[in-house]
């Protein structure tokens, strides 16, 4: 289940190469804060698990943009357009959380098992994750040519992306025994990171209990309302 939460900020540029009336590729880069802690969901069993992350994004992709109606900046009767956009993309992540107030980073814990080669019921070893992976960025948008000189887009483009641990939330719990201690017996980050109901008053990290959804890769979403400038004078071709 998706939903919208939370938002953070976000920005970016690009530049937009138009083809003609209604054909434009686009270069851009973005950096978007995410996050969310299950204490805002209105899941009963996500809000004992407890879990929280934040990640900085740095994402560049480009993308095929079509204009629905024919554009032409300059011209008052060609100013507006729907459009949807297509594209493919890398960025970065490195999902954190905080612990006393203290900002803790999630992947070099291997809070699944990875540092300890743990294999799960399906007999699969857990490996690392790691810190890049590929999105493909798919959106609606609305254009409008302001002047001759400027455009005003409105543009919110989902990424479906190749990896499932942008939360460092993926498969089941391995059971805090699997974690070293520290020499006076308490848990290390990684063991209290791994499982935090304990902080809600009930324990539900067990071995093989479902901790993420790992038959779904992670998504995110960049709503954004951006200015343009036209560099060159703008000339459609005939007939078309």
């Amino acid at each position: 289940r998706a939903s919208l939460n939370r938002p953070k900020p976000s920005i970016g540029i690009f530049f937009t190469k138009q083809f003609n009336n209604y054909l434009a590729m686009r270069i851009s880069a973005h950096y978007a804060q995410l996050g969310f802690s299950d204490i805002y969901s209105k899941n009963d069993y996500q809000k004992a698990r407890n879990l929280s992350f934040n990640t900085d994004v740095w994402e560049i992709a480009v993308h095929g943009d079509f204009n629905f109606f024919k554009f032409m900046p300059g011209d008052p009767n060609y100013s507006f357009t729907p459009f949807v956009t297509l594209g493919v993309g890398v960025f970065s992540y490195n999902p954190y959380a905080y612990l006393a107030n203290q900002k803790v980073f999630l992947r070099p814990l291997g809070t699944e098992g990875q540092n300890i080669n743990y294999a799960g019921a399906d007999g699969k070893t857990r490996k690392p994750y790691g810190s890049m992976a590929v999105c493909i960025p798919i959106g609606l948008g609305i254009k409008y040519n302001v002047n001759d000189r400027m455009n005003l887009t409105f543009q919110v483009a989902q990424r479906l992306t190749t990896t499932d641990y942008l939360d460092d939330i993926s498969t089941t719990f391995i059971g805090v025994d699997k974690f070293d201690r520290l020499p006076n017996g308490q848990l290390t980050n990684a063991g209290i990171l791994q499982d935090r109901s304990f902080e809600k008053g009930t324990v539900i990290g067990v071995e093989g209990r479902q901790r993420g959804w790992s038959k779904q890769k992670d998504q995110y979403v960049i709503a954004e309302i951006s200015f343009s400038f036209n560099i060159n004078a703008y000339k459609c071709p005939s007939n078309f």
